[in-house]
């Protein structure tokens, strides 16, 4: 999942600059935390939130189909 959750930020952000994503595991459940730059946040979020939902769903989505549970979290650096 962290693979194809970087392959989309990547090709969103343009560069990997200040990217940092960490993975947090507990049990069957897997939080994913973004780091990047305050210029960047705008790109992942896009307008009215409608690019993070897309990612927050595929992210779900890929995680169900192996049993498990996905969260996608965005921070500022």
């Amino acid at each position: 999942m962290e693979e194809f959750l970087r392959y989309l930020i990547i090709n969103l952000v343009g560069t990997p600059e200040g990217l940092e994503l960490t993975e947090h595991r507990s049990g069957n459940k897997t939080v994913f935390r973004l780091r990047l730059p305050r210029q960047e946040i705008g790109k992942m979020v896009g307008k009215q939130g409608r690019t993070i939902e897309a990612i927050r769903n595929l992210l779900s989505t890929t995680a169900a189909r192996h049993g498990q549970k996905a969260s996608f979290q965005i921070l500022e650096v």
